[in-house]
């Protein structure tokens, strides 16, 4: 039996969960929450913190938002929903971190129901989290990778390599024909469990993200760097942006369903710059994010 109120129940909990923990690790972080109202049905609570010592952003939204019909981008690759009203619920986070040596990282956890009078409810829950590195560490993308797997072990053993595999084809910058970083898990459109399967793993992959990201801050948030390293993550973080705003199916969902605007792209980070041609000197740090991080592989 489907339960939205306990999905949300769970995802204000894990949203505060994470704020509670990313100000215990940087002190400074200025909180900023703003509770908004979607003028076709539902709102939302978002918390940006910013100007931290560890974290330069970091923000974390929640939303439930419903409607009559499905905004384009949930329903083109299944039109059987179409004209269908729905409800969605989930948390999205992204971390833009002041020290290069530090990965960015996204987190996002949701569930999606479709309605229709005289015909059982369509649902599916979806999600995952992925990690960003500007300097690559094997120790971190290691330690990242079998965190992932741990938080996918009960559910079947073919779970981690499936969503693992998945996550490294989503955050594909076609255009520029790489990765947009390490991976870690994706999932969509999982209903084959039961509500109650499904959603235990939800809160799984939920749970398991301090886990995994918080050590690797520890290990890098005080490394010394300077105006090199700085130039590389803002460049860097231009990849970030381009596939935010040309790929991402929860920004375009949000942006079609009538989100809020800000919330949406509070995942863009403070700053960010682009420099025709680029490349990375031979031999550098720079290249071998290149050559040995920006390319899908067996971490564990």
């Amino acid at each position: 039996m489907i339960d939205i109120n306990v999905v949300k129940e769970y995802l204000l909990t894990l949203q505060a969960r994470i704020t509670d923990a990313l100000q215990d690790a940087d002190a400074d972080l200025a909180l900023q929450q703003d509770d908004w109202q979607r003028k076709s049905g539902g709102g939302g609570r978002s918390r940006v913190m910013q100007d931290g010592k560890v974290f330069e952003q970091a923000g974390i939204n929640f939303s439930h938002v419903y409607g009559d019909s499905l905004p384009p981008s949930a329903s083109a690759g299944r039109p059987e929903l179409a004209g269908r009203s729905f409800q969605a619920l989930g948390d999205s986070l992204v971390i833009h971190p002041l020290n290069p040596y530090v990965p960015a990282t996204h987190m996002n956890v949701r569930f999606l129901v479709a309605e229709k009078k005289d015909a059982e409810p369509v649902w599916w829950f979806g999600g995952g989290f992925d990690l960003t590195p500007f300097y690559g560490f094997e120790e971190d993308a290691r330690y990242w990778h079998k965190t992932a797997k741990e938080a996918c072990v009960e559910f079947g053993e073919d779970v981690y390599p499936k969503y693992k595999r998945w996550c490294d084809e989503y955050f594909y910058i076609r255009h520029r024909q790489e990765p947009r970083g390490i991976g870690g898990l994706f999932f969509d459109d999982l209903n084959e469990w039961g509500f109650k399967k499904c959603f235990a793993f939800m809160q799984s992959v939920g749970d398991h993200f301090l886990k995994a990201y918080l050590p690797i801050v520890e290990r890098r948030k005080d490394m010394s760097y300077g105006e090199r390293e700085r130039n590389f993550q803002l460049y860097r973080r231009g990849r970030y942006v381009e596939f935010n705003l040309v790929y991402d199916r929860g920004t375009l969902f949000g942006l079609q369903s009538g989100g809020r605007t800000e919330s949406i792209l509070m995942s863009l980070p403070p700053q960010v710059k682009w420099q025709y041609n680029w490349q990375p000197e031979p031999g550098s740090a720079e290249a071998e994010l290149y050559e040995k991080f920006l390319k899908p592989r067996d971490w564990i």
